[in-house]
């Protein structure tokens, strides 16, 4: 089975569904095309799909004997981020975000890669199907983005109705060379909360700022100030992240506002960094406005919540060595913890079993050498959510299709 690998027209049916899927992203929950198209290839294979779950999610069952059930995931959900990749299948596409705004949408995340190299890994383990016992539980998942796609998809009896896996299987692409794979064992995402904050000022015309109370000015001192929880407050030894990703006041240059929002996103692997760092952002807020005479208290609203991916050491252990021996120990690395965050270790974590996620690369390793021999890696590799981030089709997709298909069958292949 291991060396069971896909051809030339094959491989280039599947670079011609990711151009498909990367020109036409959809925004968190609204991934209807994406999921019928995914709900077709996958029943062409011989799969039995289920549309419709938990929103749009698509699930495909191939049972093969008595065995293990392992759950492969893929998540399908595109990003509001204006592609700039200049590629001939980039992508022009607009959504409507929650707040009701017409908003470019892009691939930026790499969800066009994950699903091409699950579609991919399932033609093979069907086309391998006699090296192998057991149930392969085909996950595509809606809503990565906004942390709901996973739950709502349990909610809505993922297990009941398909069966409960013995481990969870998943994989995400990285701006490493493509090529390369990385597992870590124990924390391996970070938690990750993002809130809505608004502070209140009081209006009045720009000429006469004395008549009014600025939260303009309240916002910036804040998120000045928001910089020192990290720097001052959380220990050398410990991680954490808080970026302010979005400051909104005003209409027009000679107007002082009301108010103002920020939107605060905060990275953390432990209960108690992620107490201290909420606690230390409420409490800066607070004092910024007070400090500022602000008419009202600010208001906090929580948007996305993730949890903290814990990859199983057993799990880790034993897809490390299947993916060692398939793809080699030069290719096969430990990243260490990722400040990302996903939403994958839902699935483990709802079923009681061991969830096993790594990453794969994606950037042309040529050009990832050149930019690593400058010392310019951070600045000339895009980095997923960069409105310049495309993974290089080959071989970023052999590599996924061979990583999925080596790890599953680790649990499913026959003594």
């Amino acid at each position: 089975m291991g060396e069971l690998a896909l051809d030339g027209p094959e491989l280039a049916e599947l670079a011609g569904l990711y151009r498909e899927l990367h020109a036409n992203p959809e925004l968190s929950g609204a991934e209807h095309r994406t999921a019928a198209e995914i709900a077709r290839r996958v029943e062409k294979l011989g799969y039995q799909v289920t549309t419709g779950v938990g929103g749009t999610g698509v699930v495909g069952v191939l049972r093969n004997g008595e065995g293990p059930t392992v759950l492969l995931r893929a998540d399908f959900d595109g990003l509001p981020v204006r592609e700039e990749t200049g590629l001939p299948y980039a992508s022009t596409a607009v959504g409507v975000d929650p707040d009701g705004k017409e908003v470019p949408v892009m691939h930026a995340c790499g969800h066009d890669m994950h699903v091409t190299c699950l579609v991919g890994a399932l033609g093979l383990l069907v086309r391998g199907r006699k090296a192998w016992s057991g149930t392969v539980l085909a996950v595509f998942q809606p809503a990565e983005e906004t942390g709901t796609g996973a739950l709502a998809m349990v909610a809505d009896g993922l297990f009941e109705r398909f069966g409960r896996p013995d481990v969870v299987l998943g994989q995400h692409v990285a701006p490493y060379p493509a090529g390369m794979v990385g597992l870590h064992a124990g924390p391996a995402f970070a938690a990750t909360d993002a809130l809505r904050i608004r502070m209140f000022g009081k209006g009045a015309h720009g000429s006469r700022p004395e008549s009014a109370i600025d939260p303009v000015v309240m916002a910036a001192a804040t998120v000045l100030r928001l910089q020192t929880v990290v720097s001052r407050e959380i220990a050398a030894t410990e991680t954490a992240v808080v970026t302010v990703g979005s400051l909104h006041a005003g209409t027009k240059d000679n107007i002082i506002p009301a108010e103002a929002e920020l939107r605060v996103n905060i990275r953390s692997y432990t209960p108690e960094v992620r107490a201290a760092v909420l606690a230390g952002v409420e409490r800066i807020v607070r004092a910024e406005a007070a400090a500022s005479g602000a008419v009202r208290e600010p208001e906090f609203t929580p948007l996305d919540s993730f949890p903290v991916l814990v990859n199983d050491h057993a799990a880790v252990d034993r897809a490390r060595a299947a993916l060692v021996a398939r793809l080699g120990e030069r290719s096969v690395v430990d990243p260490g913890p990722v400040t990302g965050s996903e939403d994958v270790g839902a699935f483990g974590a709802a079923a009681g079993v061991p969830t096993c996620y790594w990453l794969f690369g994606g950037a042309d390793p040529a050009e990832y050498a050149r930019a690593e021999a400058a010392g310019r890696v951070a600045q000339d590799v895009p980095s997923n959510h960069s409105p310049h981030f495309a993974p290089v089709i080959e071989p970023t997709l052999s590599t996924g299709i061979t990583a999925l298909v080596t790890v599953a069958t680790a649990w499913l292949g026959r003594d």
